[in-house]
């Protein structure tokens, strides 16, 4: 994973609300285990018509939303299954940060796994996000402040440990696996003792 420490980008807008797992990464595309090339099917049933071209009215599918790495969806955002290949989707689209007033709790604790943000704001906060698609935010995930182009901030709370492995760039097990060495000096203490 990319650390994620600063995030300068434009918004894209999704306003819908309950946009479930399903939505994000329909089933018939989780035949893989693994993360890259799941972009391609990243809200595939909006972005694509059935002859498979692309849908000019979707919004990822506009010319202002190419590049945006933040996605500012509606209320209870990755409802649903519990199924890791939606963060994988988001991540390999390019999305690295979400932004919405109620997030599904186990699609939060996948994404920041994933090193995909996903941030909790207030329903006023969301509201002026939803309003004003594509603007330019600046992230700071150690401050943990969202600027806005007017100068304000929003604050945001992130479990500590979530934090260092987005600003590490690592996961679960790589977080553990970077103390190999003290849990194996700990482990032959303890057997010492």
């Amino acid at each position: 994973m990319k650390p994620l420490v600063k995030l300068h980008s434009r918004t894209v807008v999704l306003p819908f609300e309950n946009i479930d797992t399903d939505r994000i990464v329909p089933a018939r595309f989780l035949t893989t285990t693994e993360r890259s090339g799941l972009g391609r099917a990243l809200f595939h049933d909006w972005r694509y018509r059935e002859d498979g071209s692309e849908n000019p009215d979707f919004a990822l599918n506009r010319p202002e939303a190419k590049g945006a790495e933040i996605l500012v969806a509606g209320r209870n955002f990755g409802c649903g299954s519990s199924r890791e290949h939606a963060p994988w989707a988001l991540a390999d689209y390019g999305i690295r940060a979400v932004l919405s007033s109620e997030i599904a709790d186990i699609f939060r604790s996948n994404a920041l796994k994933n090193g995909v943000l996903a941030v909790v704001v207030s329903e006023a906060e969301h509201r002026w996000l939803l309003d004003h698609p594509g603007i330019e935010l600046a992230v700071d995930v150690a401050a943990g402040t969202i600027e806005l182009p007017d100068g304000g901030h929003i604050r945001f709370e992130l479990d500590a440990f979530a934090r260092q492995c987005l600003l590490d760039g690592v996961d679960q097990l790589g977080f553990l696996l970077r103390h190999a060495e003290a849990i194996a000096a700990f482990e032959q203490a303890r057997e010492a003792a």
